[in-house]
């Protein structure tokens, strides 16, 4: 039975209208996929009636356990391309577990959240495009298969997702968790 879903990931809190259910993905115990020696995983998975969001964070803005120059070359980094890599086996491994657990019935959507207000629409598309090469999101030649890996991907700051889920709005609370 649809609901709305409420979870903190960090500094952002999501909610989601009409979700089934929402679990941490990247957890260690039961709701976790405890294979973290091997595989990577997504921050969260959100369960609808007809797809699953595959839902990755990262918040070097509201990170306060790396120096704000830490969070400014975490920044860089990801400007650069250099977590390309680390988006896309995320996903990979996350497809790859939940596909093995028969649970990967339903179309699934990456959505990568960088919290970093700093960053502009140019460059959001720009890593949102290199991630879709990397996944892929079409097969072989750009051909799309019958079953897809990915039905869709993209890379958002928090204004950026707003604006694309007005039903799956996003916000920055502080460290006490206030809003």
């Amino acid at each position: 039975m649809a609901a709305v879903i409420e979870f903190v990931e960090g500094a952002i809190r999501f909610l989601f209208v009409n979700a089934v259910s929402e679990r941490k993905f990247d957890e260690k115990g039961a709701y976790g996929h405890a294979l973290s020696h091997c595989m990577k995983a997504v921050d969260r998975i959100v369960e609808f009636e007809d797809k699953y969001l595959f839902i990755e964070v990262k918040d070097p803005q509201g990170d306060r356990s790396h120096t704000e120059k830490e969070n400014m070359a975490f920044v860089a980094q990801f400007k650069r391309g250099e977590l390309d890599a680390d988006f896309k086996c995320k996903y990979r491994d996350s497809f790859l577990y939940e596909w093995a657990s028969d649970r990967a019935e339903k179309p699934i959507y990456y959505y990568v959240l960088f919290a970093d207000e700093t960053l502009d629409s140019a460059l959001l598309i720009r890593r949102s495009h290199a991630l879709e090469s990397q996944l892929p999101v079409r097969g072989p030649r750009g051909v799309d298969w019958p079953r897809p890996f990915v039905q869709g991907c993209g890379i958002f700051n928090i204004a950026s997702w707003n604006k694309r889920f007005p039903d799956y709005p996003v916000t920055r609370i502080d460290g006490t968790g206030a809003p």
